[in-house]
């Protein structure tokens, strides 16, 4: 422990991200990422503005990317906020609505990036367990103190929540405020926006880092009521006033416009996803319906941890979470069909061994 650590840094347990190796070439299908480009429009605006203007600070409000996101979801520009990633916009969210709070209240097995910003920000981690098949049960959150927040769909599990279980909550508990992470919302599942409007409680967090291919460029953004955007615009030039680059702007608002190849890229990723989920089923894994790029499996005749292992010996690359109740599932990210043919051709020599 280095001597000027606060006591704060010295309790933090942070996030570990997905292994990103550089020993040698991996199928890797560990960190959600999108396996194709971003929009041919991306490179071309990124592109035009590499130039003298780099030499300026960006703008800080991204009014014209707020512009384009709200004109794509239907809601006003002041009820939008863009941010960093969206892992930044949910660390400021935690801290503009869940500082001081008595608790914060979220899934058991969910976004390990939750009790970290908990820890962060020194309020109390409160975790309601998913049901035996990972569905999640927004009864249980009716009446708690502190604020909610939940993704969906879920991660690691994948599993949506219906827009009828969640509007129940909004309406039963019109004091509380409500957070969902739609990080993977665009491969199947339904959207939360259009609740926005109703329940002044709901802030809606998506990124562009999944069905945008946008991972690299770190852009995430909220929609939710004036006064919610307005907090954490407040928390957000109370740290960093200009959390997006130029480029990144001009290149998430080029994916932004670019609808025709975002649902092409979706749609693809979806019919692999299919294609996947029968290929494993074949080879005897029990797999969690997934509305997210990625499905969530287990088999049960082989150790998960082992598995895990055996397969990044033979070059691939998935995530294993060794903790309760998922030690003895795999993450695994939808790639390209290429990508996913060779995992099912190769992983029934694996589980032969």
């Amino acid at each position: 422990m280095d001597k000027f650590w606060s006591p704060l840094v010295s309790r933090l347990q942070p996030y570990v991200p997905g292994e990103q190796p550089r020993d040698q070439h991996y199928i890797k299908l560990n960190t959600n990422e999108n396996p194709y480009p971003p929009s041919p429009q991306v490179i071309t605006a990124i592109n035009r503005h590499v130039d003298a203007g780099l030499r300026l600070y960006p703008d800080p409000q991204a009014l014209s990317l707020c512009e384009v996101i709200a004109g794509a979801t239907g809601v006003g520009v002041r009820n939008v906020f863009v941010g960093n990633g969206s892992d930044e916009v949910l660390a400021l969210a935690f801290m503009a609505f869940f500082s001081g709070a008595e608790q914060v209240n979220f899934p058991d097995i969910t976004y390990s990036f939750y009790p970290v910003y908990c820890g962060l920000f020194g309020v109390k981690a409160n975790t309601i367990p998913l049901e035996d098949d990972f569905s999640l049960d927004l009864r249980r959150y009716n009446g708690l103190p502190g604020g909610i927040i939940f993704p969906n769909p879920n991660a690691p599990t994948g599993r949506e929540t219906g827009l009828q279980a969640i509007e129940a909550l909004l309406a039963e508990n019109p004091d509380t405020l409500v957070i969902i992470d739609e990080a993977y919302v665009d491969f199947g599942a339904k959207s939360a926006l259009s609740l926005v409007g109703r329940y002044p409680n709901l802030l809606v967090i998506q990124t562009f880092s999944k069905s945008r291919s946008l991972a690299g460029m770190r852009v995430g953004f909220a929609i939710g009521d004036k006064g919610l955007i307005e907090a954490l615009n407040r928390v957000k030039d109370s740290f960093n006033s200009y959390p997006l680059d130029r480029l990144a702007q001009s290149a998430a608002t080029a994916a932004m416009q670019d609808g025709i190849y975002f649902n092409n890229i979706r749609r693809k990723i979806i019919e692999t996803r299919t294609q996947t989920v029968e290929g494993l089923e074949g080879l005897g894994f029990e797999v969690v319906p997934s509305q997210a790029n990625f499905v969530f499996v287990r088999h049960p005749q082989h150790d998960a941890g082992e598995l895990y292992e055996k397969l990044r010996s033979a070059g691939i690359l998935v995530r294993y979470f060794n903790k309760p109740r998922i030690d003895q599932y795999l993450r695994i990210t939808i790639g390209t069909d290429d990508e996913m043919q060779q995992l099912l051709q190769r992983l029934p020599v694996l589980l032969a061994d």
